[in-house]
């Protein structure tokens, strides 16, 4: 189970995420209330372990902006919103030729009708494309693109995955906690989950029971799943 913990503003929060187990963490470049800048993530990188991902999360459709930034922060994978942009993947793998790793986020519309269709439809475009391996599926509520602390219908979405998401490594994101990370795992098998907003005590500063208790529900909950398969 891949766990990445977004959100990261200092040095404290990202180190006690990575002694805890995290796979990966996230720094946001998008307009946010966790919002950083390439200096500040500069700052936190070279303090974490070398086996860490540091993800940079984008809503940029700049290629050229985004690889700055990447090199600026020692990012060594990138998240992008904003819909999906073959070009903008193309682009990015052209640039890094294929040394930093491309994560593709999708957004499940909360109270959207059309949610499960056009999750579907990204899906298979990303699959027939073949431009990217991972995609993350993170609730949208109004304009907010994530961190919203809302989670989707994981049921209808079971049945979009099941039929469109063959060959992808999925991560599930939206509304994640330490309460329902395991419900979310034993009902969607995920390739990897997400948190943000779910472990923190107040925006932009991590609250380190809930990462404890996250990581350790989720790593359990994969476990199970695993014996049961």
């Amino acid at each position: 189970m891949w766990i990445k913990i977004c959100g990261n503003t200092n040095l404290n929060d990202a180190q006690l995420a990575a002694e805890l187990g995290a796979n990966a963490l996230g720094f946001i470049f998008a307009e946010s209330k966790r919002q950083v800048t390439a200096a500040e993530v500069a700052r936190i990188t070279p303090h974490l372990p070398q086996h860490i991902e540091r993800v940079g999360v984008f809503d940029s459709h700049n290629a050229d902006q985004i690889a700055a930034i990447t090199r600026a922060a020692d990012l060594t994978a990138i998240q992008l919103h904003g819909g999906v942009d073959q070009q903008l993947i193309h682009r990015l793998n052209e640039i890094f030729e294929d040394r930093v790793k491309l994560i593709q986020t999708i957004h499940w519309t909360i109270e959207s009708k059309d949610s499960a269709a056009t999750v579907a439809s990204q899906l298979k475009e990303i699959h027939r494309a073949a431009i990217v391996g991972r995609v993350l599926i993170d609730s949208k509520v109004g304009q907010a693109g994530g961190g919203t602390g809302v989670s989707y219908d994981w049921k209808a979405a079971k049945a979009v995955l099941t039929e469109n998401a063959s060959g992808l490594s999925i991560i599930v994101a939206g509304g994640l906690g330490p309460d329902n990370v395991a419900e979310a795992i034993h009902g969607l098998t995920p390739w990897g989950v997400d948190v943000s907003s779910g472990v923190e005590r107040e925006p932009r500063e991590k609250d380190s029971a809930k990462l404890a208790a996250f990581i350790k529900n989720a790593r359990q909950a994969s476990q199970q799943n695993q014996r049961t398969s």
